[in-house]
């Protein structure tokens, strides 16, 4: 009869989670992945199968994670508010493994190689502009901002500011804080 496993599964997803977001694709080894869940190759391939297999559900969860703080911020402050507030709740994170996106990062890192992970990381990505060209069309509906604007036109700009805010948030002498409050700003004059 096979053992339960010993582990929390969910938990171990997040470790890998925040091994890959910090070190990337090629930077993060099957050793290093057994290391940090405490695992031994013949557990980590009996949970996971593949180190692949592992890196997608790790960004799964990423995405996940993410979308649910939106929504989360949606149903406390409203749609546009939520966009206002999100910027500055991307960078505030202080016990993120990085401050630039997981999913960017896996893309940029990827793509290259025509890698399925690279297209798993765009997928999420055209998700999350999804979700922000629906919080602009609700914040037109309302009259919050108006309604010459294209809510897609206005989702793809605002997820490109978020990335470069992420990636600025990386740099040493930059003011991620005023980059994330010129986003808000920004969101004022539509």
């Amino acid at each position: 009869m096979a053992r339960k496993p010993n582990y929390d599964r969910n938990e171990l997803i997040d470790r890998a989670r925040d091994l890959f977001w910090r070190r990337g694709w090629a930077g993060t080894s099957l050793k290093d992945l057994e290391a940090t869940l405490q695992l031994n190759p013949g557990s980590f391939y009996a949970a996971f199968g593949s180190k692949e297999a592992l890196f997608e559900l790790a960004m799964n969860k990423y995405a996940a994670d993410g979308a649910e703080r939106l929504k989360n911020l949606v149903q406390k402050y409203g749609p546009i508010q939520a966009l206002q507030r999100f910027p500055e709740m991307a960078i505030a994170n202080v016990g993120a493994p990085a401050k630039a996106c997981m999913l960017s990062k896996t893309l940029l890192e990827l793509h290259a190689h025509n890698h399925p992970l690279a297209r798993k990381a765009n997928e999420h990505l055209l998700r999350m502009e999804v979700q922000f060209a629906e919080l602009f069309r609700q914040a037109q509906s309302a009259g919050e901002i108006g309604s010459a604007y294209d809510p897609k036109a206005l989702a793809r700009r605002y997820q490109s500011d978020l990335l470069g805010l992420r990636v600025s948030a990386e740099r040493d002498g930059v003011d991620a804080q005023a980059i994330a409050q010129e986003i808000a700003d920004s969101l004022l004059r539509l």
